[in-house]
């Protein structure tokens, strides 16, 4: 095995110097760094999550150099703009807090195809996890002020296996086609007591949104009981699966929520698997 990359290494400097396909190997220790994964097929492997931790605090209300918010789409700590990416035993860490006051904190954003996710942690408060790509309306709207690798137009697929991903508000959201296998989904106090784990935006021609399969819905002390939605859907035909899931008290009976005023329990497609009794009725609908 390669020496570990060790935390008083650069590691944007180490990610742009690696060969196509190549394994990173990551020591224990914290990285205090926002960095962007263009090489294609890189592994990264880590030492446990618990262990090592990439970590960075943007927020969307940020002012940069112009005098420009950061918008939620530039909070990133890591972005992986390549495809056929690899990480495992690591921690991607967003420890800015206070959304109700900062806005969107983003811990991992994932723009590129065929991303996989090994007992990893991610961490944040609302919008811990962006799964590219944007929809249709803010690729074009963001033209000029994100870069291109930010606006991918193609489907993307991402796949987490035994990960834990913990957040507050719409803490997995995006038009990407993921599946958590055996994910710990894990919402943590908020200021406005109330949260939602999943915000999907795919359109209507995406047969394959996010399935969450033999998931552990959890929370941390303090989440008030039946104040957590399963998901809410960002637009018209966000796509939701939640199949064999275990689900603690925090989770709102009714289990899914329209998006404010919209007339979006019209549209979205949203399931759970076995039922669950006193369910909304259009979130079971075939």
């Amino acid at each position: 095995m390669k020496q570990p990359v060790c935390p008083e290494d650069d590691l944007q400097s180490v990610f742009d110097a690696a060969p196509a396909g190549s394994a990173i190997y990551l020591a224990e220790g914290t990285w205090r760094q926002k960095t962007v994964i263009r090489t294609p097929g890189l592994h990264l492997i880590g030492a446990g999550a618990e262990k090592t931790v990439i970590a960075y605090d943007d927020y969307a209300l940020k002012k940069d150099e112009a005098g420009r918010e950061y918008n939620t789409f530039r909070t990133w700590t890591m972005a992986v703009c390549a495809s056929d990416v690899h990480m495992e035993d690591l921690a991607i860490i967003n420890d800015s807090l206070s959304p109700e006051i900062k806005g969107q904190e983003v811990a991992l954003s994932v723009c590129g195809d065929s991303f996989q996710m090994d007992r990893c942690l991610l961490r944040s408060t609302q919008d811990t996890l962006f799964l590219g790509p944007l929809p249709p309306d803010l690729i074009e709207r963001y033209q000029g002020f994100l870069p291109d690798e930010l606006r991918q137009r193609q489907i993307l697929h991402q796949k987490f296996f035994r990960c834990r991903i913990e957040g507050t508000v719409d803490f997995i959201f995006g038009c990407g086609e993921a599946v958590f296998d055996d994910c710990e989904i894990r919402s943590l106090r908020d200021a406005r007591d109330i949260g939602y784990l999943a915000a999907p935006s795919h359109s209507l021609c995406q047969e394959n949104g996010f399935l969450f399969r033999n998931c552990a819905i959890t929370c941390e002390d303090g989440v008030s009981p039946g104040s957590i939605y399963l998901a809410r859907p960002w637009r018209d035909y966000g796509l939701c699966r939640f199949e064999n899931c275990c689900c603690g008290m925090h989770i709102a009976p009714a289990g899914f929520d329209k998006w404010n005023d919209t007339n979006r329990d019209r549209t979205a497609r949203f399931y759970e698997f076995p039922p669950v009794p006193g369910r909304v009725g259009w979130i079971n609908r075939s």
